[in-house]
Formats: C-alpha cells, structure tokens, sequence
C-alpha cells in the first residue's frame, strides 16, 4: 500500500476520532420518577409507573451523539387506587397482559437556551408507535445529574381507551407524562 493511502486512512480514522460522544449516564431507579397525568370526572390524578428503566446518552454539547431509550412497565402503574389501577392495567386501557412494555426512544435533540431542551422520540403503546416531543432541563451538580421534564400525549392516539373508555366524558384523551432521573457516572 502507498505512503499517500496510508496518510488518507490515517486522516480519515483521525477525523472519525474527532466526533464527541455523548455522556453515558446511570439511573438511580431509587430518586427517579416517572408518572402520568390524567383528567377523570373533572380531576385530575397521578399514577407512577413503579418499575422503568432509562438508557440515557445526553450531553448538551453532543445533541448529535445522544440517545434516550425507556422501557416501562406498564403493570407497575400506581395511582393509589386499587380499583382504578385495575381498570389501568385492563383490555381496555393499557391491557398489560398482552402488552406488558411500552417504549420511548429519541435521538433528536435541540437546545433552547438556559439549560432547556427539546427532544423527539418514538413512544409506544400497546404497539401503537407515534412521534411524541419532549421538554427537559438538565442540572449538574457535584454527585451527578437532574434530567426532569415532561410531554403532553393524548391517549386515545395509542389505543388507550377501548370499549366505554373511548368516550372522553369520564377519562380525559390529555395526559402529561412527567419525569424526574437521578443520573450518576
């Protein structure tokens, strides 16, 4: 092989080594937070999911190379109310038994200035897939990081809500997932 390829492969793997990686962080499940919420009979209500995990590549000067991936286990929903969640995790709503995980996966991110974020990603539901932007701030400090923000969803765009609860008399279509990390290195 000539010196001249040589030099070529060496500055292409050079400028290949150039690209910043994001920042490969850890979830605390035992700080961290996800939950929805949702509008019945005029009021509102908040349900945890109890069990998730976040894979989270994030670093506000490699928005290129970052990555978030969720999975959640929907059986693990808590709203504090027995009957309530039976009805979450039902055939009708998010029917966990035929679909135990849903999903939230984003590559594209923006920054907006002042720490704030945007994302979109895919999340799905009981195996509907639908475009769904996030909003979210990230606050170092000494131990790790905050990752906090949220995203408005209508349910019924998933298929939660079959039978009586497609009716958005008594269940609001709306509902804000809210997240809180705890990430560490």
């Amino acid at each position: 092989m000539s010196k001249f390829k040589i030099a070529i492969i060496g500055l292409l793997l050079l400028a290949g080594g150039l690209a910043v990686a994001a920042a490969v962080w850890k979830t605390d499940p035992e700080q961290s937070t996800l939950s929805f919420v949702g509008k019945q009979s005029g009021a509102d209500f908040e349900a945890v999911f109890r069990s998730f995990t976040a894979d989270i590549q994030f670093d506000p000067k490699a928005l290129a190379t970052s990555r978030f991936s969720v999975n959640i286990d929907v059986k693990s929903v808590n709203s504090k109310d027995q009957e309530r969640d039976e009805i979450i995790r039902g055939p009708d709503l998010f029917a966990v038994e035929k679909f135990p995980t849903a999903r939230y996966v984003a590559d594209v991110f923006t920054d907006n200035g002042d720490g704030k974020f945007s994302a979109t990603g895919k999340l799905t539901i009981r195996d509907v897939t639908r475009n769904v932007p996030i909003e979210f701030t990230l606050q170092s400090d000494a131990t790790g990081a905050w990752l906090r923000g949220s995203a408005a969803l209508n349910r019924l765009d998933f298929g939660v809500g079959q039978g009586e609860w497609k009716d958005t008399e008594l269940v609001a279509d709306a509902a804000r997932v809210r997240f809180s990390l705890r990430l560490t290195h």
